[in-house]
């Protein structure tokens, strides 16, 4: 068995910095090799001080010292040092908190000094340097790497503890089949290794990184296939009458994508192996309505169905949708929550379990161990990024063999459905219904808010409705944050004669959908609301969608919420008002919100903006623990990764050739540093 090669073996390492390095996640020699660096320093020219300037103020020269001085600070007098380049400039060192130095920097002698300068009064002054002796020791002529740090680590020991690991596990191994390193033009991994700590071209880290990368992400994409790919049976799937029967009944014509989309489910759930499909699409695009039609697929074929949604009031609304729809067909409806309890729930349970119910629509009360199903085939999950991957395992493991599709209204940036969706198929609603007409956006500053109420009043008169969206329920002290139950007085006062009606999450779920059916039967014209409506609500004349403190929501909240308007033919509005002090990732989230209503760019802007760990939560940051490669700049190299890997799979998938020995050596490795492959989880 090889032995593990520690980062105490690496000189000047005791257990202080031992600890500091695990901290980085270093432990061993090789997850020094495998730690990136941040950036470089470039200091393969010698630059005098005249050659500084404000794009690029650093120096890397020889100097000679010409005299000490001290000069008074808070913390006590501090050392300044004057010395002379060789081109007979002048320079002021100011060594703050490094009074040593005055012993070694003695009158006379010479030194190379690496820093940042500043001109000040036609003088130049540094306070932040290096200065060694010899060119050699401050790396004059070389690139040198630049990482992260914390505790007592500092760049010296860093760069010292890379070049023992490459020297000591010498030679390193390759990763990949040969043929792919030739294929792609890519270092072998001795080469990547070496040049990503200590380049001799800044192109040549850059190749580097690529390799490096590319074997992250081969090695995911590797892993997620060879758990999921399972041969399919080339049997085509048959529309059923009952589809066909609920497909004839809808007063208007099914997209080509929600019938592509039908048929991708339906052939997927005819194949013989359980499905494990994401059905994608825009605010709007239909997804809920392909999801009622393949399950009358299921139940025409026997099965159950379950469909899960994150609250009851979502949950509440979809068993209304789905009763209207499928019960004239015959099909057997219920729901369940937790507020479903006593006789009734004794009742419900056993229906279940005899397979008397058809179609069970509920909440986080579906994983309760006291529900059983007689026969459930199919199990569809709303909004699946708010559950856990155990929590939908749960589920699916009360069926034998469930089919599982999973719906998202947040369209996925490509990187993130070529590696963290791989497992997944993945079909996509691109298209809106006829007739649906652009949202038209605008950004308001929170003193022209007089113009917005104007303008909302205009929709009134019109017989339109509006939502008004607040960031919290009442006043907990933040005065400058409105909130729902202060705004709903105001706004009363602002529409005298309007009907209203306020709903947060604190009320009784049976109270939010009185007031939700008295907004759905136009009863009232304008909803005063948390982002409680961020989901599940269609009303056709809701044209008007205001968001106050805008600022305060993540794009992807702002989209959905800005999607519960323009449901219809009628031109709509969102408006989105912000304050003072906006932070730059605001204003990038405002700008992308006010240019676009494609959700698909959304997606990208947003894993551009926050980056996937912050999209993706924390419940699956495994996956995301990539150390080469970037889902928001790589998407060539997870497009390519993806390609070849989906061919290793294909011809081998127990990478049992010859060629793929390299492979099964180091796909464990990965595995285990890091790029977690995580069954049936899906992040946002």
């Amino acid at each position: 068995m090889e032995r593990i090669r520690r980062i105490t073996e690496v000189p000047r390492i005791g257990k202080a910095a031992s600890a500091d390095f695990a901290e980085l996640g270093v432990v061993t020699l090789e997850d020094m090799i495998r730690f990136r660096p941040r950036a470089y320093d470039d200091r393969r020219e010698e630059r005098t001080l005249l050659m500084a300037s404000v794009e690029d103020p650093t120096i890397s020269c020889r100097i000679t010292i010409l005299a000490h001085s001290e000069f008074p600070t808070k913390k006590g007098l501090t050392l300044k040092v004057l010395a002379i380049d060789d081109d007979g400039t002048k320079l002021e060192i100011l060594c703050f908190n490094r009074g040593y130095l005055k012993s070694q920097l003695t009158l006379g002698t010479s030194w190379y000094i690496y820093g940042k300068v500043q001109r000040i009064k036609g003088r130049f002054q540094t306070s932040s340097f290096e200065i060694k002796r010899t060119k050699e020791e401050a790396g004059i002529g070389k690139i040198l790497p630049v990482y992260p740090l914390t505790g007592s680590l500092n760049e010296r020991l860093m760069r010292s503890a890379s070049y023992y690991a490459l020297m000591a596990l010498s030679p390193i191994p390759d990763e990949l089949p040969d043929a792919l390193y030739h294929k792609y033009g890519m270092p072998h991994h001795e080469r990547a290794y070496r040049m990503i700590h200590f380049p001799d071209s800044l192109e040549n880290a850059k190749k580097a990184l690529r390799t490096l990368a590319f074997t992250e992400l081969f090695m995911l994409e590797i892993g997620i296939l060879r758990e999921s790919r399972k041969q399919k049976t080339a049997k085509r799937s048959i529309i059923t009458p009952l589809e066909k029967k609920l497909i004839a009944s809808l007063p208007f014509s099914l997209t080509d994508d929600q019938m592509r989309c039908a048929e991708e489910i339906r052939e997927d759930m005819d194949s013989g192996n359980a499905m494990n499909r994401l059905l994608q699409g825009d605010v709007g695009s239909g997804k809920t309505l392909v999801a009622w039609i393949t399950a009358l697929h299921a139940i025409a074929g026997g099965g159950q169905v379950a469909f899960m949604a994150p609250t009851e009031l979502l949950a509440r609304q979809h068993a209304d949708g789905a009763a209207a729809l499928l019960s004239p067909l015959g099909i057997r409806i219920a729901f369940i929550a937790g507020s479903v309890k006593g006789e009734s729930r004794r009742l419900l349970l056993k229906s279940l379990k005899e397979g008397t119910t058809d179609l069970v629509i509920g909440t986080h009360a579906l994983f309760s161990e006291d529900v059983e199903f007689r026969r459930l085939s199919y199990v569809i999950i709303d909004e699946q990024h708010r559950f856990g991957v155990q929590q939908r395992e749960a589920l699916m493991h009360k069926g034998k063999k469930a089919s599982i599709l999973s719906m998202s209204a947040t369209p996925i940036p490509r990187s993130l459905a070529l590696t963290l969706y791989a497992s997944y198929s993945v079909s996509t609603l691109h298209t809106m219904p006829s007739g649906r007409k652009p949202i038209t956006t605008y950004l308001v500053r929170d003193d022209r808010r007089d113009e917005m109420y104007k303008a909302v009043g205009v929709e009134f008169s019109r017989g339109h409705q509006a939502y008004f969206v607040y960031p919290r329920i009442d006043d907990d002290g933040e005065s400058e944050l409105r909130d729902v139950t202060t705004m709903y007085e105001v706004l009363r006062k602002e529409y005298p004669g309007v009907s209203s009606g306020l709903i947060h999450s604190k009320l009784p779920d049976d109270e939010k959908m009185r007031i939700l059916h008295g907004f759905q039967n136009k009863e009232i014209s304008y909803l005063v609301a948390t982002s409680v409506v961020e989901v599940g609500i269609d009303i056709p004349d809701a044209t008007c969608m205001v968001i106050e403190h805008a600022e305060r929501f993540g794009l992807a909240a702002l989209h959905q919420l800005r999607g519960r308007v323009g449901r219809s033919s009628l031109p709509s509005y969102c408006f989105l008002v912000y304050g003072k002090n906006l932070t730059e990732e605001a204003k990038a989230r405002l700008r992308v919100m006010k240019e676009t209503t494609d959700g698909f760019r959304i997606a990208e802007k947003d894993l551009e903006i926050r980056g996937p760990g912050d999209i993706t939560g924390d419940r699956q940051s495994g996956f995301l623990r990539l150390k080469f490669a970037s889902l928001t700049s790589d998407l060539d190299i997870v497009e390519k990764a993806r390609y070849e890997a989906e061919k290793v799979v294909e011809e081998d998938r127990g990478l049992l050739k010859a060629e793929n020995a390299v492979i099964r050596r180091n796909l464990y490795k990965y595995i285990q540093s890091g790029t977690e492959l995580e069954q049936g989880a899906i992040p946002r």
